[in-house]
């Protein structure tokens, strides 16, 4: 369905091809999985299956892709659209109508489908995808899984032969997620569809893979083979095949299903271990006051109800009092409606200095609306929002740079510069900075990116890593991160959680939303689990994932009922 014939690509103004010799077939009806560290060329493999390479990015493709049969270097992206449906990591560029129902529709009409079967596909498709409930909202309004499961309907509503698909569940929650996976299963296993698919976060997707392409590094060519096979060589890998690298188990566990199943020998050995696995992240700081970073202020420590009670809780526990400045972040009875919907209703959070806090729930549970209104996009409605002492929709943003700094879900809202050299040049003025400051903090998250590149050239994962870079430059007080680990590899990702531990120690605080269950567990000391505006549950991070099933770590289901949460914990524990 699929075929490459020793394809290399060479952007303009680049000497060195982005990928070269790709070389392999996609037969009809397989999901092919698409691995590598970032910046290695998926997105140009990617585009150069949907025709967007050349023809859109410009550039020089040299070799062969045929997709049914079309070359593409002959038949432009419209030209292709009846036999190839593409989604791309930002899904707001795919967006060409304001609602959700019409944005399904829009597709077919293109191809001039009847509109009885219009009518019944996008019926189908809202509830193949749980967007029933959504038909007839803004798209604008929408939270960004929300928008990327409406990206992923509207191409699958034309029922196109070839799917092709960046990153598809880098902004959904885990549940979310795994519905769209099994809408994909199905659509390969059922309707012969061929899928196929980037994705970075392996441990929700390497089980549905049929086969892997491995790209190693940029300009080499790549590995392919059997899912086991490619991790067994691969630099990319998640935590359930690091934990049977550790263990010695052969063949290497795709799930976690298989490694419970071999899992007891290891079961006991924790078992007999010193560790406590119920203690901090192996890879958190210790929040202000507590040992390791004795210097920032000490806050009292805050009491909680029972674990099994926590749950029933439609507020957090209560914190005993403390001055108002010995917290970063303190919000109050805190109710915001966005677009004419209740976004939250009655936030209760404290933050102190030095503390690292997850806001997790599924899409459109309010994480980000949170974070807007911590940064004064947002002005609550009812309630009271305080940060390092001001009020942010009321303080002037000169003045509040010096608080709090955001990061949010799309990194170009940031990025205005025509080279990343300019914006870190920039980045440096704005914030007061010691010239070469941003651009230090680039080559510590994402080493090998040129001065001269230009940020829109950037894969997804290396603009947010720039972006992250512009924010920490100011090095402010309080740092939010909108879904940080979106488009990150797992080197990227530990880098990224180096310079957060480092942040925190220096007594930074850190409140970050996401659906990266394994970000959590090796970085949060707190967990807040939100939904439908309200705040479920409030409390350290090893309480609060292990309980759930869906927001628990792939370490933690495979070792239950221990409670480890990283491989790194099980490693330090078998030392």
């Amino acid at each position: 369905m699929i075929r490459f014939e020793n394809v290399s690509v060479t952007y303009d103004g680049r000497t060195e091809p982005t990928v070269r010799d790709i070389d392999f077939e996609v037969p009809e009806g397989e999901l092919v999985l698409l691995v590598g560290p970032s910046g290695v060329g998926k997105s140009t493999v990617l585009g150069a299956v949907s025709g967007l390479v050349p023809h859109f990015t410009g550039g020089t493709l040299r070799g062969r892709v045929t997709v049914a049969g079309r070359d593409t270097r002959t038949h432009k992206p419209r030209e292709l659209a009846d036999v190839v449906g593409t989604v791309g990591q930002d899904p707001l560029s795919h967006f060409v109508t304001d609602t959700v129902e019409d944005e399904l529709a829009y597709g077919m009409e293109s191809l001039g489908l009847a509109p009885d079967v219009m009518r019944r596909r996008v019926e189908e498709t809202l509830d193949l995808l749980g967007l029933a409930g959504l038909r007839d909202r803004p798209i604008a309004t929408l939270s960004g899984g929300q928008q990327q499961r409406v990206a992923i309907g509207s191409v699958l509503t034309p029922h196109p032969r070839v799917l092709v698909l960046d990153e598809p569940t880098s902004a959904l929650d885990p549940a979310a997620a795994e519905e769209v996976l099994a809408v994909l299963q199905r659509l390969v296993h059922d309707l012969g569809t061929t899928v196929l698919m980037a994705e970075h976060r392996l441990e929700r997707v390497i089980q549905y893979a049929d086969r892997v392409v491995l790209l190693p590094a940029p300009g080499e060519a790549p590995v392919l083979g059997a899912p086991a096979e490619v991790m067994a060589v691969s630099p990319v890998t998640p935590p359930v095949v690091d934990l049977g690298r550790l263990a010695g188990w052969t063949p290497l566990p795709l799930t976690v299903r298989d490694a419970r199943r071999r899992a007891a020998a290891l079961r006991e050995r924790l078992a007999g271990s010193a560790a406590d696995p119920a203690a901090e992240p192996d890879s958190a700081v210790a929040p202000a006051g507590e040992p390791g970073n004795p210097d920032a202020p000490r806050l009292p420590a805050p009491t909680a109800p029972p674990a099994p009670r926590r749950w029933f809780r439609r507020t957090p526990a209560p914190r005993a009092a403390v001055p108002d400045s010995a917290y970063a972040a303190e919000v109050s009875g805190l109710a915001v409606t966005r677009g004419g919907v209740r976004a939250l209703r009655k936030v209760d959070v404290t933050v102190g200095p030095g503390e690292t806090v997850a806001l997790m729930g599924r899409n459109g549970a309010g994480k980000s609306t949170l974070l807007s209104s911590l940064v004064g996009l947002l002005e609550p409605i009812r309630g009271t929002v305080r940060v390092g002492g001001v009020t942010p929709h009321r303080t002037p943003p000169p003045e509040l740079v010096r608080h709090v700094g955001l990061v949010p879900q799309e990194p170009l809202d940031l990025l205005y510069a025509d080279t990343v050299a300019a914006e870190c040049a920039a980045a440096d003025a704005d914030a007061h900075a010691e010239p070469g400051t941003c651009r230090a903090l680039v080559g510590e998250l994402l080493p090998g990116v040129a001065d001269d590149t230009h940020p829109r050239d950037l894969s997804e994962g290396q603009r947010l890593a720039l972006a992250l870079a512009v924010v920490l430059t100011a090095r402010p007080p309080l740092l939010l991160l909108d879904e940080p680990t979106r488009g990150l590899d797992y080197a990227a990702k530990a880098r990224l959680v180096t310079v957060l531990r480092g942040l925190a120690a220096e007594g930074h605080a850190i409140v970050l939303a996401t659906h990266d269950v394994e970000l959590a567990a090796e970085l949060a000391h707190r967990v807040l689990l939100m939904a439908e505006g309200e705040i479920i549950a409030d409390g350290p991070t090893a309480d609060v994932v292990v309980s759930s099933p869906s927001f628990a770590p792939q370490v933690t289901k495979i070792l239950a009922p221990q409670h480890w949460l990283t491989v790194t914990q099980v490693e330090r524990a078998l030392a």
